[in-house]
């Protein structure tokens, strides 16, 4: 779209044009009410494998990251060992969960984001960063590889590795992701969901706004423009994982 030569109608013509696109917005907020229905039916399988995670004080069942609540939304942080940094755009997604907390944890809903660093290596970020949820490590367990998440060299290289449903070519040993899962009264956790790549987007406000805006998103490349927040000044291109 250019905004430079963009068309520039008469209050009348506007709001015609306006009403047919309310129209067509009506449409995909039924159909996304539809999908939304969709997923929430969708069959569970049952948790049995006992993951173990390190948090600050100690080692975690998947039931104990739920803090009590039935419903768990697992964030896949991308931050592997040795890293000093985590991902930029899962640094992006992260920026917007704090907020959200503030009322999914009096709904009935944890979201925790699990790394496969151990759990010392990524607390300086952490605190760079300023975020509050909680944010726990799976090192030393098999939930990132589980849940297509993280791949083995001899995955990757035999083109073996799986990423959102389908093989990829990925030399990537990281990957973003959300999964979620439910604790019924007896204790069984069940996994419901889980979603990479694009189907991210949902969860960063930010896009949500700028798809308001005359220029969108604005990008070259999926995500080039994002930086941690306190890199902006060194807005250089580049590309992201999340591509």
């Amino acid at each position: 779209m250019n905004v430079e030569k963009h068309p520039v109608v008469s209050r009348e013509e506007w709001l015609a044009a306006r009403r047919q696109h309310l129209a067509h917005e009506k449409a995909f907020t039924r159909e996304r009410d539809k999908l939304s229905a969709e997923r929430r039916a969708l069959p569970w399988v049952k948790i049995d494998k006992p993951y173990r995670f390190q948090g600050p004080h100690g080692e975690l069942s998947l039931a104990d990251l739920s803090g009590g609540r039935s419903q768990l939304i697992v964030y896949h942080f991308m931050f592997g060992p040795g890293w000093t940094e985590g991902c930029q755009g899962c640094s992006f997604l992260s920026d917007h969960i704090d907020g959200a907390n503030q009322h999914l944890a009096h709904h009935d809903v944890a979201v925790v984001a699990v790394s496969r660093a151990p759990f010392a290596e990524f607390q300086a970020f952490k605190r760079r960063m300023g975020w509050k949820f909680d944010w726990v490590s799976s090192n030393g367990c098999d939930f990132n590889y589980d849940f297509g998440v993280s791949f083995k060299t001899e995955d990757t290289a035999g083109g073996q590795a799986t990423y959102n449903y389908e093989k990829t070519d990925t030399t990537e040993g990281e990957l973003p992701g959300l999964s979620v899962f439910y604790r019924n009264a007896a204790g069984d956790i069940f996994h419901t969901y889980s979603t990479y790549a694009r189907g991210l987007d949902i969860l960063v406000g930010t896009y949500n706004y700028l798809d308001l805006t005359p220029k969108g998103r604005n990008e070259d490349e999926i995500m080039d423009w994002v930086r941690h927040h306190d890199k902006y000044e060194e807005a250089k291109p580049h590309g992201c994982c999340h591509g």
